[in-house]
């Protein structure tokens, strides 16, 4: 098997130093990691753009479901718009209508202002309740892969799940699964799916903030740091 790509999350400056100098191949950079990731901030932007490693911005507006508003799409155009203009390589988009399937005309408007751009569409994905159908609006739109835990808290637990979508996309697309992976888990995936790119947290529960902190509404005391180490080692397991 071939060398496969890792792809490492991160929210901050420290932890894309840490993703990097750990070997990642690829960044997805995004804020509030602990909401599953949103769009990060123009300076954030900025410093990334000088990573040693290509860099795909999230462009979520808000936490929550993924039914956007006119007014939303237009920020996310927008956002796109910011990540070009910093020289990043990619973009992480999705929508969904009300019962979770792909929203087609919004990702259509989406992948037309990303024109140029990487695109990768998120787990957006695992809301989705016809796996044949969603492979294909993806395909459609023009995607490069699709981010997946196979419509499950983790990896692992959507295997099966995992399993369709990669016979969904016979090739057309690259599948890459997310949620939960790790060094010491990653084998299970690996010995079942024929996985080309792998994307990952590598994170540590970071210390807890003072009380006052979290009392204050300053933090909800789930942030999590990149650990270079832990990035090291799934990077040794993809060899």
């Amino acid at each position: 098997m071939s060398r496969v790509l890792l792809e490492i999350c991160v929210d901050d400056a420290e932890g894309l130093e840490a993703a990097v100098a750990g070997g990642a191949d690829r960044i997805e950079l995004c804020s509030a990691l602990q909401l599953g990731g949103l769009t990060p901030s123009p300076g954030l932007i900025a410093i990334a753009a000088r990573a040693a490693a290509p860099v795909y911005a999230m462009i979520r507006p808000r936490a929550g479901d993924f039914v956007y508003s006119k007014g939303e799409i237009d920020q996310m155009l927008r956002d796109i718009d910011a990540v070009r203009a910093a020289g990043l390589a990619g973009v992480v988009i999705g929508a969904s209508r009300p019962d979770g399937s792909l929203d087609d005309h919004a990702l259509a408007r989406l992948m037309t202002h990303a024109d140029g751009l990487g695109t990768t569409l998120h787990r957006a994905f695992d809301l989705v309740p016809d796996i044949d159908e969603a492979v294909r609006i993806a395909i459609e739109a023009g995607f490069e892969r699709i981010l997946t835990s196979g419509r499950a808290p983790t990896a692992l637990e959507g295997l099966d799940d995992l399993e369709k979508t990669f016979a969904a996309a016979n090739g057309k697309i690259t599948i890459m699964p997310g949620a939960g992976l790790t060094a010491e888990n990653v084998g299970i995936l690996l010995a079942r799916l024929p996985v080309a790119e792998i994307h990952a947290s590598c994170s540590t529960a970071s210390p807890a903030p003072d009380e006052n902190i979290v009392r204050l509404g300053f933090d909800d005391g789930l942030r999590r740091r990149t650990d270079k180490q832990r990035v090291a080692a799934l990077r040794q397991k993809l060899v």
